[in-house]
């Protein structure tokens, strides 16, 4: 395992292995390769959340009153399209009230650098508590661009969620947003000459929609 920086975690456990396994397989069957992903995002959300502040409240129980702990402000999820869709379900039954923004970018072949193409976001970013959903942390070009954008738009909070993430990406992202969390279930260690991550789980979105 190569040294990592502070601001990334690896997400290891035996469940995280179980449904990682499943992802990878390329033998695995649409419908259950999407639910794996819901299933992993479940296990992910729920990591990425122990580091959300919190604040005091009261509350009362049918037997007494007692003080409870609260998020302390909205949080909105961000999927980046189209692949990130396949783990909002997860992320959704975790957090129901969630407000969910939306991201778009496709590589420019001449240029190799992403282009934006859709973006859907809340008003009022900087009150939210931000989760950005993109399963595959690749070259890390498109997730930088991402968070540019949520920058922009004045978020001050985010944490990223992903199915697995290789090195150059993680080295990459980590450095340019030093104040932003990194979640992965695996780190993979390369990429191919596609860009592609090694051994990695294939295109992701192709996958959950069936588009191969």
């Amino acid at each position: 395992m190569p040294e990592v920086p502070e601001n990334f975690h690896l997400v290891d456990g035996p469940l995280t292995r179980h449904k990682l396994a499943i992802l990878r397989d390329e033998r695995t069957p649409t419908p259950i390769f999407r639910q794996a992903m819901r299933e992993l995002a479940l296990i992910m959300v729920a990591e990425a959340t122990r580091e959300m502040p919190t604040r005091k409240a009261t509350i009362r129980t049918p037997l007494a009153e007692t003080e409870v702990q609260e998020i302390s402000a909205p949080v909105c999820l961000v999927p980046v399209l189209r692949a990130g869709i396949g783990m909002l379900d997860g992320a959704l039954a975790l957090l129901p009230t969630a407000t969910v923004g939306f991201m778009g970018l496709f590589r420019d072949e001449a240029t190799a650098k992403p282009v934006e193409y859709y973006v859907n976001l809340p008003r009022d970013l900087a009150e939210y508590l931000v989760l950005v959903l993109d399963p595959m942390l690749a070259t890390g070009g498109s997730l930088s661009a991402t968070l540019g954008k949520l920058r922009e738009e004045g978020a001050r909070w985010i944490s990223c969620i992903h199915a697995v993430a290789a090195v150059p990406g993680v080295e990459r992202v980590s450095r340019e947003y030093p104040d932003v969390r990194f979640y992965a279930a695996a780190l993979d260690p390369e990429l191919n000459e596609d860009a592609f991550i090694v051994p990695g789980l294939g295109d992701a979105g192709d996958r959950l929609y069936g588009t191969l």
